[in-house]
């Protein structure tokens, strides 16, 4: 292999993932009653939030920071369908979580299912 196909460690690392939402403080609670995350920061001026999910950050935001951040580049989504991101979350006892989550006011999109290759994986809608 010359040293030109050889990979390089990117100089990035991954942060997290911020998702833009309605109402921060609702999602929080959500994601705390839903599947018992803990929220790690809040500012509530700034409409922003994470939650305490370990070494990688899940952050969610008010639509109204994304325009101030991005201005006239944000772009809210308003399909009311689902988007093109998946957060996906791993336990041992997917029918449990997915009913939790249920309970707690999401929707359920694609019930508990073993895939081809062994795992069991749910889709649900957050609030």
């Amino acid at each position: 292999m010359s040293n030109a196909q050889q990979s390089k460690e990117s100089p990035l690392k991954f942060g997290g993932t911020a998702i833009y939402v309605d109402d921060v403080s609702a999602t929080l609670d959500f994601y705390r009653r839903a599947l018992g995350f803990q929220t790690r920061f809040f500012d509530e001026a700034l409409e922003y939030g994470e939650l305490d999910t370990g070494s990688t950050t899940l952050a969610f935001a008010s639509h109204r920071l994304g325009a101030t951040l991005m201005p006239g580049a944000y772009a809210r989504p308003g399909s009311g369908q689902p988007s093109g991101v998946e957060i996906a979350f791993l336990t041992s006892d997917v029918s449990e979580a997915f009913a939790r989550a249920v309970a707690a006011g999401a929707a359920p999109l694609a019930e508990p299912k073993v895939m081809p290759w062994g795992a069991t994986v749910a889709y649900l809608r957050g609030i």
